[in-house]
């Protein structure tokens, strides 16, 4: 087991980790030489999941319940943080939610809620998260968009705009953050085997799965080996760019 003390391991943070993609994502990096936080909405049940299962791979790991659209509740969560380790190297922008309707019968609350979530709180993570990568002169971003973001998706107007909306957020972060020694990148996901896509009909899946060239969903496993290799140090000399993971769905 890693020790809190050390002041030497790797300060990760990973949003909206109770589940899915981003539980994934805690996994990868999970190892003695690493501390993890995370933060969920509401699923607490699902959050100690997480934190048992990634100590179990040796690592420190808290999991705390924080709004990522509220300025405050992202400003206390990264000082904590940093108090604690004196440092953050990876920020992982992963927290996401969906309101699918099609435009016409859409809600401007579905609207709000979903370019809250999945935009702003990938703006305040980003801001309070990159001061202390600035301050030390090194960090790795990674934002968590979608294929949809690139190709569009009709009925999901509110999280395509979203999604396409973190692309050019993460190109213009890259050109900002890039003289500090600190890459911004980007994972576009495509249909990928979770909670979240588990509730679609079997109709849905098919029509996806035509989508893609591989002829299979993704597993959270597969974006999450993609995530921790743009935080290594091979990828030292990538930044700006979209990976998509989408077994050829987009190309």
């Amino acid at each position: 087991m890693a020790d809190p003390n050390n002041k030497d391991l790797k300060t990760i943070v990973i949003t909206g980790a109770s589940k899915g993609i981003g539980r994934a994502i805690c996994l990868a990096f999970a190892c003695p030489d690493t501390r993890i936080y995370f933060n969920y909405s509401s699923d607490e049940k699902g959050a100690q999941d997480t934190i048992d299962q990634v100590k179990k791979l040796g690592s420190e790991s808290v999991g705390l319940r924080v709004d990522v659209t509220s300025e405050s509740q992202v400003k206390g969560f990264i000082d904590r943080i940093v108090k604690e380790t004196g440092r953050i190297d990876v920020l992982v922008n992963n927290a996401g939610i969906t309101r699918d309707n099609l435009l016409v019968r859409m809600k401007e609350t579905d609207w709000d809620d979903v370019m809250n979530v999945n935009l702003k709180g990938a703006f305040l993570m980003t801001r309070f998260a990159s001061k202390p990568m600035i301050k030390k002169h090194n960090g790795r971003i990674i934002n968590i968009t979608s294929v949809v973001g690139a190709s569009g998706n009709p009925g999901q107007a509110n999280y395509v705009a979203a999604k396409a909306g973190i692309i050019g957020f993460t190109k213009a972060v890259a050109k900002e953050l890039a003289s500090r020694n600190i890459t911004v990148n980007a994972v576009a996901p495509g249909y990928v085997e979770t909670e979240m896509t588990a509730s679609l009909s079997d109709k849905a899946k098919e029509a996806m799965l035509t989508q893609i060239p591989l002829k299979r969903a993704g597993k959270p496993e597969e974006i999450a080996a993609v995530v921790k290799f743009l935080a290594s140090e091979p990828a030292a000399y990538l930044t700006g760019q979209v990976i998509h993971a989408s077994g050829g769905m987009y190309m």
